[in-house]
């Protein structure tokens, strides 16, 4: 999972097994940033659409933007106009393919989650320095 500024610059990189649900990863993602500066909006896709998680996020003072599934019962939470901020997800996106342009993440030869996780990192301070 990745966490990124408006920019598309990584602000937190975590690393989890295939089997837990997305929408318990948001919240330790966050407190595993990189920098005191969170986001106070966070684009997620239909995985994250959860109330209790927008409860949880909003005591933070995070507004979770993402749409609503199409099984929800509960009565929609947000409206069109702030699903139109949805449309900036592609930045979130290209973060992921430029993570993508080194090798090693992609192939993943490491045998270790924790060597994984550290040339995850490693990678996205080398995007950071290539920004400035």
């Amino acid at each position: 999972m990745v966490l990124t500024d408006a920019t598309g610059l990584p602000l937190a990189i975590d690393i989890e097994a295939a089997n837990y649900a997305e929408v318990n990863l948001i919240e330790p993602l966050l407190d595993s940033a990189m920098t005191p500066y969170v986001p106070d909006k966070l684009i997620y896709d239909k995985a994250a659409d959860c109330d209790p998680l927008r409860e949880r996020l909003t005591e933070r003072g995070i507004d979770l933007i993402c749409p609503h599934r199409k099984s929800r019962v509960r009565p929609a939470t947000q409206d069109g106009r702030k699903l139109r901020r949805y449309r900036r997800r592609w930045i979130i996106e290209r973060t992921i393919s430029w993570l993508h342009d080194f090798r090693r993440l992609v192939v993943r030869h490491e045998f270790y989650a924790s060597l994984y996780h550290g040339f995850l990192k490693l990678a996205a301070i080398v995007m950071a320095i290539r920004r400035l």
